[in-house]
């Protein structure tokens, strides 16, 4: 990478930290601090607060990508953090539950995964960017390792309120990044962009990598109805189950950067991504099998193994819609990516409980291994090299 690169790579991947770190630290404690409020003890409205930012991220990311396109990058992404900052602090205020949910509407509203993914696509060259992501991706797992060890920790001291108010903390801090820390954006011709979202939905490579990672986050968010449980079958508490989560990503970064980037670099990348989606297969059908008498170390192991393949396709899949895309496109190609990304998070809540409710944990991953393979027999065709 050259020093920009290095530069524009790390102070993006750091934005993403921040408000991903705010938004993870909440989600191990809502639950049990939504009856504390009036309004708490309704389950739909504790599931509305809860679930009511991916939809509203859902329904801005494409609105926002394109605007990145035509506006710029730079101001779209500080208006989308001023959202969060705003949602943040009326979540903080927030005096019954559905003043919570509103806070969280509009934190989901700031939807600025697009035109942040673009920006680093415009500033990274192609040989360099699958790199760039990773780091990106790496920032999310490591805050989401990190929010469950220290989301217990605050919550005595501040309580929830508290951890709003540090969501909207570490947002202003991204605001300061990008005004003054990430390099200017390159002149590219965003207001010539004009019918960039009719071709992003016509382009047949584009929707692979779409629905895939639409699978790929319902799958996330389905198995950890199971995981938790599994791991206390296994002789970890909640409280400790961090012990396993963070050695296990870790582990799995250190495979990633050591070989499967390597891979890529010497003209892998098909094989690279298919095996990744490979590896998520396995690690269902592990799962599975340590249903009836769960090993710690099992556990464990395919839990690392799971975040080889889900790390791998989190650096792989921005990448290749950035690569795929003409530049003009890139906000609205990223813009219907992140769209159907929260969307496979909301799915995968809702069928997951559905598939538990009716077949238990072994559905669960059943269930998950199946639409991975579906996914695999969709990807299969893809062109070895992207648009470049």
């Amino acid at each position: 990478m050259t020093p920009i690169e290095r530069r524009t790579s790390g102070a993006l991947a750091s934005i993403y930290a921040l408000r991903m770190l705010g938004l993870f630290l909440v989600l191990p404690v809502f639950v049990l601090q939504a009856p504390t409020y009036p309004g708490g003890d309704d389950p739909f409205l504790v599931g509305l607060a809860m679930g009511i930012y991916g939809l509203t991220q859902a329904l801005f990311q494409v609105p926002f990508g394109i605007a990145s396109d035509r506006l710029g990058r730079k101001p779209v992404i500080q208006a989308g953090l001023a959202l969060f900052v705003v949602g943040s602090l009326i979540a903080a205020w927030a005096p019954t539950m559905v003043w919570l949910a509103i806070g969280r509407a509009l934190q989901g509203s700031g939807a600025i995964s697009a035109a942040v993914t673009a920006l680093l696509a415009d500033l990274t060259r192609d040989e360099v960017r699958t790199k760039s992501m990773a780091l990106v991706g790496i920032s999310i797992a490591l805050m989401f390792a990190l929010s469950l060890v220290l989301a217990p920790l605050l919550v005595p001291l501040i309580g929830l309120a508290g951890l709003f108010a540090l969501t909207a903390v570490l947002a202003a801090i991204g605001m300061a990044v990008v005004a003054w820390v990430v390099p200017p954006e390159p002149p590219v011709q965003h207001a010539q962009n004009r019918g960039g979202l009719r071709e992003v939905l016509a382009d047949v490579e584009l929707l692979r990598v779409d629905l895939g990672v639409f699978v790929l986050h319902a799958v996330q968010i389905a198995m950890w109805m199971s995981v938790p449980a599994l791991l206390q079958e296994a002789g970890l508490t909640s409280a400790e189950q961090w012990k396993v989560y963070l050695p296990a990503v870790l582990a799995s970064l250190l495979v990633m950067g050591g070989l499967l980037f390597r891979l890529e670099r010497l003209g892998y990348f098909k094989q690279v991504y298919l095996g990744s989606i490979a590896l998520i297969v396995l690690a269902q059908l592990g799962f599975w099998l340590n249903l009836q008498a769960p090993s710690l170390w099992a556990v464990g192991a395919l839990l690392c193994v799971y975040f080889v393949g889900f790390n791998t396709q989190e650096a792989s899949q921005p990448s290749l819609v950035s690569r795929l895309a003409e530049p003009r496109q890139r906000g609205a190609a990223l813009g219907v990516y992140n769209t159907l990304m929260s969307l496979g998070i909301f799915a995968g809540g809702s069928l997951g409980g559905l598939v538990i409710k009716t077949w238990g944990s072994t559905g669960i991953f059943f269930v998950s291994a199946g639409l991975m393979l579906l996914w695999m027999a969709l990807a299969w065709p893809m062109r070895s090299t992207a648009r470049v």
